[in-house]
């Protein structure tokens, strides 16, 4: 026997205010039946095409300190700098970049939302897939 994830959790201040952040950095929905509204303790959000959710909860002090676990995202259809310029635009803060770390068109940038939980942003399937056509 085995386990599946239900759904990725994440310890907040403000459950409405991240969730409603990550749509906009994730193109998640919410339940329409169930709509997340300011002062919900618990805000889920869910990818329209995979089903996977994350759950946003309040908690009354955070666990200081570095993340347990973060997010790496992948643009879908922009680059990783357009992306990066995207998710600041939508007020992310860029804390360490990490490009050109294993060679030219390698790397991520990590960035934190606005509660300061970090994430990373890899290269596209199309950096990728030019970078591996450059060395073949």
């Amino acid at each position: 026997m085995t386990s599946f994830i239900s759904h990725t959790t994440i310890d907040c201040t403000d459950a409405y205010a991240l969730s409603t952040w990550w749509q906009g950095v994730l193109g998640y929905v919410e339940d329409a039946d169930d709509p997340n509204e300011p002062g919900h303790e618990e805000c889920p959000i869910s990818d329209p095409g995979t089903g996977h959710t994350l759950l946003f909860i309040e908690v009354p002090d955070p666990t200081p300190g570095k993340n347990k676990f973060h997010l790496d995202l992948r643009p879908r259809d922009l680059t990783q700098q357009e992306e990066v310029d995207r998710l600041v635009a939508h007020g992310a803060t860029v804390t360490t970049d990490h490009r050109g770390l294993y060679g030219p068109g390698t790397g991520w940038v990590t960035l934190a939302d606005p509660e300061g939980n970090l994430f990373c942003v890899l290269r596209s399937p199309a950096e990728r897939a030019a970078v591996a056509a450059e060395q073949s």
